[in-house]
């Protein structure tokens, strides 16, 4: 065992041309609004350098990271990328975003306030996206706030407002009146700000209508192979397939006592299959899953532990399962989003809490 694939107790693979395969299907549906790319938590665990290139590859040029951080490292990977900053700008950190060609996304009078200060010393107008509040009471300028900046435009004159932006509460719920309502807010404000280039909708957002799409849409989950479309089959091409290690194989008589707590005991004659993954790799400790060898279910017994699951092997004939063998447990058997189902929770959880300890290997024409 002298690679770190060899080495490795679970391994994620993530398809980079399914990643961009999925970016040109987003693109396709928006017809002439361009179509940005969302990569913050490292591209939800992805790794965002990684998938960035591929993306930047297949034509994306405007990419979304969450904190200043995320932006500093991207940039490094892509020297030459739009970067835009989610999360706004912390105080103190103007020179950072000016450094690095980062583009600050404004969510409050004081980030503006600070950025406006830091054009005029610049004796330049500075890039901005403005974030406005239409109703998800997360983030953004509140509708007061818009309507001041309207009263003054002199507060926008050293700004160059790249994007007004909004962000959609329920767009996974297509019939939500939040939807519709968000809409019509967003425009409502928007028309009160100099006239720049509108973004609303995230991957959901996409398959609302044209009524959502403004200039440019920030698909995010989509990209990565989550279901955009919860109530319909989902369109996008599957991005990640997770393996684990066989550590151990076991025979077991009746009434054995399985793992921690003996929640579980064998009810006859078992075969055990114990893999190398657990929560801490971010496979949550409340799971319903299973394995697949082969499209051959597996399911779990017992509690998952810190470092380790234990499978019911006793389907699996000896010679088809062996010690050092690799089982699936992302896989098109089990998709992230039937995960996510499992284990009461959704897609974008599961692929950002997949831990640092596996071997991660990147397949497809871009990497």
């Amino acid at each position: 065992m002298n690679t770190p694939f060899e080495r490795a107790g679970a391994v994620l693979t993530v398809d980079l041309e399914a990643i961009a395969s999925n970016y040109t299907l987003l693109r396709g549906r928006l017809g002439g609004t361009e179509c940005s790319a969302v990569v913050k938590a490292d591209a939800y665990g992805l790794g965002a350098v990684e998938v960035a290139s591929a993306l930047r590859a297949a034509g994306c040029r405007s990419f979304f990271v969450a904190h200043v951080e995320e932006g500093l490292v991207l940039r490094e990977g892509l020297p030459h990328a739009r970067i835009l900053v989610l999360n706004g700008m912390p105080a103190g950190t103007e020179e950072v975003f000016l450094d690095a060609g980062l583009v600050p996304v404004i969510n409050s009078l004081r980030e503006l306030a600070a950025w406006r200060e830091r054009a005029v010393e610049a004796d330049r107008k500075l890039p901005a996206a403005l974030q406005l509040d239409s109703g998800m009471s997360r983030l953004g300028l509140a509708s007061r706030e818009v309507e001041l900046l309207a009263a003054d435009r002199s507060l926008l004159e050293p700004i160059e407002v790249v994007t007004v932006l909004s962000h959609l509460a329920c767009a996974d719920e297509p019939d939500h009146p939040a939807n519709g309502m968000q809409r019509r807010e967003f425009d409502r404000l928007r028309a009160l700000l100099p006239p720049a280039p509108a973004s609303l909708a995230n991957s959901s957002g996409i398959f609302l209508g044209t009524g959502f799409h403004h200039d440019l849409a920030r698909p995010g989950a989509a990209l990565y192979g989550i279901n955009p479309t919860p109530l319909a089959p989902n369109p996008m091409r599957p991005v990640v397939h997770l393996s684990a290690r066989v550590l151990q194989l076991r025979d077991v008589p009746a009434q054995t006592g399985i793992g921690y707590g003996h929640t579980a005991r064998a009810d006859g004659p078992m075969r055990l299959a114990t893999i190398s993954l657990g929560y801490a790799d971010g496979w949550r400790r409340c799971a319903t899953a299973a394995a697949y060898l082969d499209g051959l279910r597996l399911p779990f017994i017992g509690r998952v532990s810190m470092d380790s699951i234990i499978l019911d092997a006793t389907e699996c004939r000896k010679n088809d399962l062996h010690e050092g063998a690799l089982v699936d447990l992302i896989c098109p058997e089990q998709t992230v989003d039937q995960v996510a189902s499992a284990t009461g929770t959704i897609g974008y959880e599961v692929l950002t809490s997949l831990g640092r300890r596996f071997h991660r290997r990147y397949v497809g024409a871009a990497a």
